[in-house]
């Protein structure tokens, strides 16, 4: 699955962890991705971890490609109103979209199509153009309109995929809660995963 494209968006819900362990993971196989981040997702890392982050996207790219030099695939950084990127147009998107996490309020915007910015955009791309999009939310508890919003997004072809860790593996640590979401993306990506053992691949 070398060099497959993704694109990436980071919202501002709580869980920005699970947004980076992705990033890592999808460079870490080879892929070329196409990030996104909202400013409440900057405000949201700046608030859940040690990273500072540069919010310009030319000094974001920088910053990865010094963060992650020893891995072998590539990130390209789009801003908000940058509408000439390939993912505001479904001749130049990746076929597999995942935001992670998905603010409800993102969720909301795909879910109408308001295309107010390139994450709503790159998202109704993948809508139309019958790619894969992934919305993994972190909310709770969810209202009446934030289940309504996930179920016409699935009728749409949309993936929901709540950061909701399990505890059959036993974790020990967030770190290891947090990869297990990250492994059912990566499954659902059909990229290989090392964080979670397979049901019934162990006693």
């Amino acid at each position: 699955m070398a060099n497959k494209r993704v694109t990436l968006a980071l919202t501002g819900a709580s869980g920005a962890q699970y947004g980076l362990c992705l990033l890592e993971q999808l460079l870490a196989q080879g892929c070329e991705v196409s990030f996104l981040i909202s400013k409440a997702a900057q405000v949201v890392v700046a608030t859940e971890t040690d990273l500072r982050m540069p919010g310009a996207p030319e000094a974001l790219k920088s910053w990865f490609e010094e963060r992650y030099e020893s891995l072998p695939g590539t990130v390209k950084v789009y801003g908000r109103e940058q509408w000439m990127a390939p993912v505001a147009s479904g001749s130049g998107a990746p076929a597999s979209m995942v935001v992670c996490p998905c603010s409800t309020g993102t969720l909301s915007a795909i879910a109408c199509g308001a295309s107010n910015n390139l994450i709503e955009r790159a998202a109704d791309v993948a809508l139309k153009e019958r790619r894969q999009l992934i919305l993994v939310p972190r909310e709770a508890p969810y209202s009446e309109l934030h289940l309504e919003n996930m179920l016409r997004l699935t009728r749409m072809g949309a993936m929901i995929l709540p950061a909701s860790p399990g505890f059959y593996h036993r974790p020990q640590t967030v770190e290891e809660m947090v990869q297990f979401v990250v492994a059912r993306i990566l499954d659902q990506l059909g990229l290989e995963q090392s964080f979670v053992p397979r049901w019934g691949a162990e006693s």
